[in-house]
């Protein structure tokens, strides 16, 4: 290593630079904050009517079709298709129940 000093002395920092630092620095935290994923309650309403409906469809729907084949398969008429309704029905309406007992987190 050589004892010569730099040809020029580091210049101290400019304050116009160090307050342009804590601006940008303040709209970078401003910004994360922004884009941060909010749960609003009815945002959470929203999701919860959702699952609903499709409970009621999936099950109205699913009854429905396995009712269908079962006569289509079976050649019972329109009973398979009733019965197989009916039993849709009462699992959509169990899993309603059970969504609207659960408490909310």
């Amino acid at each position: 290593m050589s004892d010569e000093k730099p040809a020029r002395e580091p210049v101290g920092e400019d304050t116009r630079i160090t307050a342009l630092e804590s601006r940008l620095k303040a709209a970078q935290e401003r910004e994360e904050i922004r884009n941060q994923p909010r749960a609003t309650g009815a945002d959470a309403n929203y999701r919860l009517g959702n699952r609903v409906l499709a409970e009621l469809l999936g099950g109205l729907l699913g009854g429905a079709v396995v009712g269908y084949a079962i006569d289509a398969i079976a050649g019972t008429g329109p009973w398979g298709l009733l019965i197989m309704l009916f039993f849709g029905i009462v699992v959509a309406f169990r899993n309603i129940i059970r969504i609207s007992n659960r408490r909310s987190d």
